[in-house]
């Protein structure tokens, strides 16, 4: 974790922040904030040529004019912007649904674009912090990995930089990010990770914990990522459409489970959704129904999945205690 280096220096602005293997144009998903402002600024710096889009999720008072701000910054910068409204709709985990919407109008304005990659702003702070939530949360392995570098089109170039450092290369480059009063409110669990959690963690080990996190994190996900590849040989070898009980069955419990999940696929069934569909792997009963109105049945030594007729929905609270990232 290293500080910037000059900002005038676009190879080695480049290599700091991890853009060496990318090629314009980009989408920068821009909120405004100082995050992802810095890094608009730095993919202008180092000839990425990006694009910063900005959606408006509609959720508070005044969040059209982050759109402005947004504007202003990339009228300093140089570079092209637009902003986009989204409808988040009704139902549970707000969080949940505010983020689907945002990652499918980042998809379609990088596809209409042509560009190459969208760019979040997530740095270690933002890693560290998923960690702890995820946590909390009761997650798995793939929860303890925190946030991955890549995901498909999805790129975090800054995942390996702190907080204040981007922040600082925000007003070096002279951009004037929101002041979004909800990111001090600590009903937000984030939020409150980030101003009261993390700091007592830090100062009861007697050390920063986010380099700490952000280390653990780098290793699960290797784990993780192995992990991952051998249930996707488990699937694959069962059938990738319609296993076959009988090979799932007779494989080591954890991998059977991570390739059911795999086969489920996003959004990434709960503990207990799993634990449903393995009771149809073992017989112990021959359909069941999990979230997002999901029938899963068995025949003939094979799973199935279909639509049930009555969607099933899990709680807020049950979807934090039961979730699995």
């Amino acid at each position: 974790m290293q500080a910037p280096p000059d900002l005038g220096d676009a190879a080695a602005l480049r290599a700091w922040a991890n853009t060496d293997s990318l090629e314009s144009p980009v989408v920068v998903a821009c909120s405004g904030g100082p995050d992802s402002l810095a890094l608009l600024a730095i993919a202008a710096r180092a000839l990425l040529r990006p694009v910063a889009v900005h959606v408006d999720h509609g959720l508070r008072d005044g969040s059209d004019a982050d759109s402005k701000v947004v504007q202003d910054a990339a009228k300093v910068l140089g570079v092209e912007w637009q902003s986009i409204v989204v409808d988040v709709g009704n139902g549970p985990n707000l969080e949940a649904r505010a983020r689907s919407a945002r990652y499918s109008a980042l998809a379609k304005a990088r596809a209409d674009l042509g560009a190459t990659a969208i760019l979040t702003g997530h740095t270690a702070d933002d890693l560290a912090e998923t960690v702890l939530i995820n946590t909390l949360r009761g997650a798995g392995l793939s929860g303890l990995a925190g946030i991955p570098r890549r995901n498909g089109d999805v790129v975090r170039p800054l995942l390996d930089m702190r907080r204040d450092d981007v922040r600082a290369v925000a007003m070096a480059l002279g951009v004037t990010p929101v002041d979004d009063p909800s990111n001090a409110d600590e009903i937000h669990r984030r939020n409150w990770i980030r101003h009261t959690v993390m700091p007592l963690l830090s100062e009861g080990a007697g050390r920063d914990l986010v380099p700490l996190l952000a280390r653990q994190a780098a290793v699960i996900a290797e784990d993780v990522a192995l992990l991952d590849a051998l249930a996707d040989e488990l699937l694959s070898s069962a059938g990738s459409e319609e296993p076959a009980v009988r090979i799932l069955r007779d494989a080591p419990a954890a991998l059977s489970r991570r390739a059911l999940r795999r086969w489920i696929g996003p959004p990434w069934p709960s503990i207990a959704d799993l634990a449903r569909i393995e009771s149809v792997v073992t017989g112990d009963t021959r359909a069941t129904e999990i979230e997002g109105g999901i029938r899963i049945s068995r025949k003939e030594g094979h799973l199935r999945r279909g639509l049930s007729s009555e969607p099933v929905t899990l709680s807020n609270e049950q979807a934090n205690s039961e979730g699995v990232q």
